[in-house]
């Protein structure tokens, strides 16, 4: 293994470097006149500067946690208008089922242009507070939907008012589509929710 002198070593070394006794009585039997390079013991040997630290940027960043997190509003489709939302268990309603809604829609004196549709896809991993912000005033829950409204103490076919807001859960509209029985269910319903005395 190569030697090198203290000037060597402290090129690269970080460290400050001390010679104790034996050590240097081995270092001045190899270098035999180098001995006048030799500290005494103890004495420190001369260490390169410290490497220049880097400038600190004038503000950290601040941790993520304290960053308000601003998420987008669900996206309703509709006007939207009236504070009537329809939430759906189905990802897309089929044609056949769409007309029906429009027709019961339509039936209760209002259009489709007044509502807002939402799908179970649409409100999946979004909050109870996200949901309120939407304000509606009327809801239609039908088939299951995956979101913490389902906590709301309503029965199947029954109106159940919280603050100023009604809601009324139903079977998924595709079910009902294929049920008399339940569209009667549904439409008797409806008329008590709305006010419709024909």
């Amino acid at each position: 293994m190569d030697t090198m002198s203290f000037e060597e070593l402290s090129s690269f070394l970080q460290e400050d470097i001390f010679l104790i006794p034996e050590d240097k009585a081995l270092y001045l039997a190899e270098e035999g006149k180098a001995a006048p390079q030799v500290k005494e013991e103890r004495e420190k040997l001369p260490s390169p500067a410290p490497p220049a630290s880097p400038p600190k940027p004038e503000e950290s960043p601040k941790p993520l946690l304290e960053e308000e997190i601003s998420l987008d509003p669900i996206p309703v489709k509709g006007n939207f208008s009236k504070g009537i939302l329809v939430l759906h268990e189905e990802s897309e309603l089929l044609p056949e089922v769409m007309e029906m809604l429009v027709k019961m829609i339509n039936a209760c004196g209002h259009s489709m242009t007044e509502i807002g549709l939402l799908s179970s896809e649409v409100l999946t991993n979004r909050s109870m507070d996200e949901f309120l912000a939407l304000n509606a005033h009327t809801v239609l829950k039908f088939g299951r939907i995956k979101h913490p409204i389902n906590a709301i103490p309503a029965q199947p076919y029954e109106i159940h008012s919280e603050e100023e807001t009604e809601f009324l859960f139903a079977d998924s509209l595709t079910v009902i589509s294929e049920d008399r029985d339940l569209k009667s269910k549904l439409w008797k319903s409806l008329k008590v929710l709305f006010n419709i005395t024909s």
